[in-house]
């Protein structure tokens, strides 16, 4: 491992080792739980409201984002109440666009930087990048880590690195992902997690969704657990968000369990948690149907995008 005497060394040291084979049984546990009725309900209209919609494409244009912000405002009109989702995710380039369309409906517009996904630019691009996209009215900006830095074990390149972008951020709230199918371990992610964390991260989040496996309910659960310690530690309480392969509603409601366990009440809000997720609201709205009607509508009732 290469020596560390900066900023991040003492966190290394408390940094625990994580037990892969309790993780694994624990995260499998949640998954036997059976949700039904008024409590499959309340948990489907949290998700919806815990989303963040996004499209992270090449093909993005103006077109498909403005009409993506208008799914976002008018997920189902035909049931009235819903809630809105938490936010939408684009581009830098993206973010005026989607800034206008969802104007005055408390939505906030999220945005990628830090040379997503693979984080493989210069810092002076990087911070470059996260300044225009708060510039352009992003409320909340997703950077990626140098995951070969941290991989090399330069842990306070990453440190640092994080606390750059965090005062490039300015008002905006900072997710810092940190691609956890990359970096293999739990033991890692961990590391990972409190390095982010203590650097100033406002959210930790597992994965850009375009590497697999993105997120997983053991890795979510190492990192809530991280979550959970550094708030004993420092009093801070730090958002999770899971991104990547979460596209059914059973799944979500899962992962809501397993946050409820490990974190409690005070995180089960779009302020401290989201979903990152491109096709999972639309499996809600089809399960919310079903519990209101009593049949599941064909997927061709829901819009795309």
């Amino acid at each position: 491992m290469v020596d560390t005497n900066g900023a991040a060394m003492p966190l290394l040291m408390r940094t625990p080792r994580i037990d892969q084979v309790g993780v694994v049984e624990r995260a499998a546990r949640i998954t036997k739980r059976s949700i039904k009725k008024e409590t499959k309900v309340n948990g489907l209209l949290l998700t919806l409201n815990m989303i963040d919609l996004t499209t992270l494409e090449g093909k993005d244009s103006e077109g498909k984002v403005k009409q993506m912000c208008y799914k976002a405002k008018h997920l189902l009109d035909t049931y009235p109440g819903l809630p809105t989702v938490a936010a939408v995710c684009v581009y830098p380039a993206m973010v005026h666009t989607a800034k206008k369309a969802v104007e005055g409906t408390g939505i906030r517009v999220a945005s990628v930087a830090t040379g997503f996904p693979s984080g493989q630019a210069s810092h002076e691009v990087k911070i470059s990048e996260t300044k225009f996209a708060v510039e352009q009215g992003a409320d909340e900006v997703d950077m990626v880590i140098s995951r070969g830095k941290f991989l090399a074990g330069e842990y306070n390149f990453v440190f640092d690195e994080i606390a750059a972008i965090k005062e490039a951020c300015g008002n905006a709230r900072l997710k810092v992902i940190l691609e956890t199918g990359e970096l293999v371990t739990f033991d890692k992610v961990r590391r990972a997690s409190d390095i982010a964390m203590y650097a100033g991260a406002d959210f930790i989040k597992t994965s850009t969704g375009k590497v697999t496996p993105a997120a997983t309910l053991p890795v979510t659960l190492v990192m809530l657990e991280a979550i959970r310690d550094f708030h004993y530690d420092t009093g801070r309480m730090v958002g999770m968000k899971p991104a990547g392969g979460i596209s059914k509603s059973k799944l979500a409601l899962h992962y809501l369990v397993m946050l409820n366990e490990v974190l409690g009440e005070e995180w089960m809000n779009n302020q401290w948690f989201r979903f990152g997720a491109s096709s999972l609201a639309n499996d809600v709205l089809m399960q919310l149907m079903k519990e209101k009607t009593g049949v599941y509508q064909g997927k061709d009732y829901f819009s795309l995008d």
